[in-house]
């Protein structure tokens, strides 16, 4: 029995440890730990690993302080450490202690193998892992429903890109399976892209899903776009009485988005009686993606008001945007405020300002931004060209890219996009095909997409080469979309050829495009060279089909706020005021001769 004066030791020792706070001071105390005879007692050893994994680096202190503790009568000294090591951001050293004690005759327990693997999983350790599931068989752990359980995680997430196969053989040969089994091949399945089978595995569970089950295959769905599967889902949450957990509700809207129901999405979000950032990044994105910028801006000014603090992810969807509208002022403002609140650029933020002063017009603000980024990548340089495409600076483009490839950054296709349809609105035809063969041949070795073919008739169209531009359209792997027909519908019609422009009639209806551009531009062909009956054909087409004319529209900044105008809407709450207007410029217009009388 410990005497009075040992026990008064032990916790002071035990006060010691716990406001120790480095190795220099705690060497002090392992001294008087060892020369007391203490290094034994339970709560003295647990509390002295729990130091030494949060606090020391060192693998040889910790084996040789443990070698004083016998395994034999407790394993959790040896386990907590593990644990500590693996939780302590220092996965490795928990692996290496791991393997120091087994050669010093230390045997694994059921408890050991969960924290190694946890270990294994952090670094991404394969051969660790595949040794351990060695020592689980060997030691006859297989009926052990923990160890089984951390086995599946580890396959799930070090297995092969694209496979699980380990993990779904370790699943199949359990025993017994409890919700984590079935959640951790689930999650599997969704990290390894396979959704449909993580759908799958989900109803064929025979125990109740939890909070992670439903998030993992609510990503499925949003994934793979199955709303119908994901309402179900959804349901089955409601009927849990889960709907109130903010990671799940976050799940759902992130789901709703991902499937472009963004009513539904709306709904959730306005219904979640908390939000946090990741709420209001999946709400904010998912409007910026599915093509609504104004509204993510509504909801981003919202959040502002609210005091919450935007991330990263929010700023870069918010910029993006910008770019949607050419809202210059607002999007000048989200730079203003990464600087103002010192929020470090990266690759995401740098692209997007990037895009965003492109897109915007302002060329020379996307090129200094550009040059103040510390680092891109191919992702920056493809904003880069992008803008200076689309703004006619065809040459500056081209020359930018050659220095892409002098910088050793390998261009996509996305690149080659950009660099075509920057030869195509600067008519650099020669330059177009040079491009156009060099991203097919080595060493980029890249198959054009649909796109690419379309930017290369475009610029042969417009260089009046039809011939050329209806060989390459021979040689295209794909259909041809409607832009495509439509710039060589435009090109005939500059040719008047009647003729041609009925065959391309036959090849849309063959296609079944519901497009409206290219019909209207046909029916002006034939007005054009008065073919009266040929007009009424094509409109009345239009109508059989269901297609109509989808009405222009633009938008206008005004004091940071983008306002949309549809062609007869009527719905902006100013559009009396702005008529006024618009007739007194008109007037003067008028009064000045800028415009010519007609008769």
């Amino acid at each position: 029995m410990m005497s009075s004066t040992m026990h008064s030791l032990k916790w002071v020792l035990l006060d010691l440890i716990d406001r120790c706070s480095g190795l220099r001071c705690f060497k002090q105390i392992h001294a008087q730990i060892v020369t007391s005879g203490l290094a034994c007692n339970d709560l003295v050893a647990n509390n002295v690993v729990g130091f030494l994994g949060k606090n020391v680096n060192s693998v040889d202190y910790a084996c040789d302080f443990l070698k004083q503790v016998d395994w034999r009568v407790s394993s959790f000294p040896f386990n907590t450490l593990i644990s500590g090591y693996a939780n302590g951001g220092k996965p490795r050293a928990a692996v290496l202690f791991y393997r120091r004690i087994v050669r010093d005759g230390f045997m694994p327990d059921m408890y050991t193998v969960p924290a190694v693997l946890k270990s294994c999983v952090k670094f991404l350790g394969k051969g660790e892992g595949r040794q351990v599931h060695g020592v689980v068989v060997k030691m006859g752990f297989q009926c052990d429903v923990y160890a089984q359980n951390s086995l599946v995680h580890f396959y799930s997430v070090c297995g092969d890109c694209g496979d699980c196969g380990g993990a779904i053989r370790v699943f199949d040969e359990m025993p017994v399976k409890d919700v984590v089994s079935w959640t951790g091949l689930i999650s599997g399945y969704v990290k390894a892209g396979l959704f449909d089978e993580a759908i799958s595995l989900f109803f064929r569970m025979d125990v109740k899903p939890n909070v992670a089950t439903f998030v993992s295959v609510l990503v499925a769905c949003g994934r793979m776009g199955y709303l119908r599967v994901g309402k179900r889902i959804h349901g089955l949450i409601f009927k849990r009485s889960l709907g109130t957990n903010l990671v799940v509700g976050n799940a759902i809207v992130d789901m709703y988005v991902k499937c472009e129901s963004l009513c539904d999405a709306k709904k959730i979000f306005d219904e979640l009686p908390e939000r946090d950032i990741v709420s209001w990044t999946s709400m904010i994105s998912g409007l910026v993606q599915c093509k609504r910028p104004r509204e993510s801006l509504e909801l981003f000014c919202n959040m502002q008001s609210l005091g919450i603090e935007p991330d990263k992810i929010i700023l870069a969807s918010v910029l993006s945007a910008c770019a949607s509208l050419g809202a210059l002022d607002y999007g000048r403002w989200v730079h203003e405020y990464i600087d103002r609140r010192g929020i470090k650029w990266d690759i995401h933020i740098g692209t997007s300002l990037i895009d965003m002063y492109a897109k915007c017009g302002c060329i020379k603000m996307a090129l200094q931004t550009f040059n103040e980024l510390p680092c891109g990548n191919v992702s920056t340089w493809n904003a880069l060209l992008g803008g200076l495409a689309m703004h006619g600076n065809g040459h500056e483009a081209l020359q930018n890219f050659e220095d892409m490839t002098k910088s050793g950054t390998r261009p996509n296709a996305v690149t080659f996009l950009a660099i075509l349809t920057a030869c195509c609105h600067s008519g650099l035809v020669d330059e177009g095909r040079g491009y156009f063969y060099q991203m097919i041949k080595q060493p980029y070795n890249l198959s054009p997409r649909l796109e690419h073919y379309g930017c290369m008739v475009d610029l042969l169209c417009r260089a009046g080469l039809v011939d050329e531009a209806r060989e390459l359209i021979n040689t295209m792997p794909m259909q041809p979309d409607v832009l495509i027909w439509g710039a060589l519908l435009s090109a005939y019609k500059a040719k008047g050829d009647v003729d041609l422009s009925q065959e391309i009639l036959d090849r849309l209806l063959q296609l079944k495009l519901q497009d409206s551009g290219v019909y209207v531009l046909l029916s002006n062909v034939y007005a054009t060279n008065e073919r009266w009956a040929d007009v009424t054909r094509v409109r009345r087409l239009m109508k059989k089909k269901g297609i109509q004319k989808f009405p222009g529209s633009s938008v206008i900044e005004v004091d940071g706020k983008a306002h949309e105008f549809l062609v007869g809407d009527t719905s902006h709450p100013q559009h009396e005021d702005i008529h006024v207007l618009l007739n007194i410029l008109a007037n003067q217009v008028y009064l000045e001769g800028i415009f010519p009388i007609h008769s």
